[in-house]
């Protein structure tokens, strides 16, 4: 792979990343900042955050397809890459349904969007895929440099790897609360949970984890809430995490869930480093 990601990044809503943030995830050692909540648009503040650290790689995690046409996307690609070459890994994904009245036949709307992409020369190793189940894992591998998977565990990233193979890219999204009051560590993760578990898509892969119906009803079972947003000290979450690149993972991507992010991102920091 060209762009070097490094072995842990930051996963975090886009409009939770200004320049200073960037620069403090790059001193800490983190490899690059996956920036979730469907950025679009022309990606203007990527450069802002490319701008005010020196090796740190912004990714999108991810681009919704059914929210920005693929010839504007490869315009802010073809730009941000011209800059600062090698620094920017271009996440595209369906999304889910629920969340997008136009969300239909999402494996062929993701095969023309990269027909798009291809059409408008972004290259392929210098974009990823959301990808959950083994088809669209199978695409990732075929068409992107790899897949980028979001709430799953390690024994979903051991089986993602087998299908994509060697070589390409496999950086699983994973949360964590810094925290050893068990009960409290975990109703902050089972806050961010719960809304995952209203979404088909992300249900049903859990269900192929073998989470059970129990499992997946209301705010989740705290089995699942304990593997879907890792909690205790930061040696405790950094085997938690170390587990997926045991796996298979090239780089695994820390959400923190607690309030104030930085004291977790520093001990991890120390402890994957």
């Amino acid at each position: 792979m060209a762009i070097e990601l490094g072995k842990i990044g930051i996963w975090r809503t886009y409009s939770q990343v200004d320049p200073a943030f960037a620069a403090e995830a790059e001193k800490l050692g983190y490899g690059s900042i996956w920036l979730g909540a469907s950025p679009g648009g022309d990606l203007a503040f990527v450069d802002d955050l490319l701008a005010a650290t020196d090796s740190l790689v912004i990714a999108t995690g991810i681009v919704n397809i059914w929210q920005d046409e693929p010839a504007d996307i490869a315009q802010a690609y073809h730009r941000i890459n011209g800059k600062y070459p090698d620094r920017f890994l271009l996440g595209v994904g369906a999304g889910h349904r629920e969340a997008t009245k136009e969300y239909k036949k999402p494996y062929a709307a993701l095969v023309d969007y990269l027909d798009g992409l291809d059409a408008a020369g972004v290259p392929v190793a210098g974009r990823a895929l959301a990808a959950l189940g083994p088809k669209v894992v199978a695409l990732s591998g075929e068409r992107t440099a790899g897949a980028h998977p979001y709430l799953t565990t390690p024994e979903h990233t051991r089986s993602t790897r087998e299908i994509l193979g060697a070589g390409k890219l496999l950086a699983p999204e994973h949360k964590v609360v810094l925290g050893t009051d068990a009960d409290e560590a975990r109703a902050i993760g089972r806050n961010t949970v719960k809304f995952y578990l209203g979404l088909s898509n992300y249900v049903a892969n859990l269900r192929k984890l073998g989470f059970t119906d129990e499992d997946v009803e209301g705010a989740g079972s705290d089995r699942l809430v304990d593997a879907l947003a890792l909690h205790g000290d930061a040696a405790t979450i950094a085997r938690g995490l170390s587990a997926h690149l045991e796996a298979g993972a090239d780089q695994v991507i820390v959400q923190v869930l607690n309030e104030d992010p930085w004291p977790a991102y520093r001990a991890l920091a120390s402890e994957l480093r």
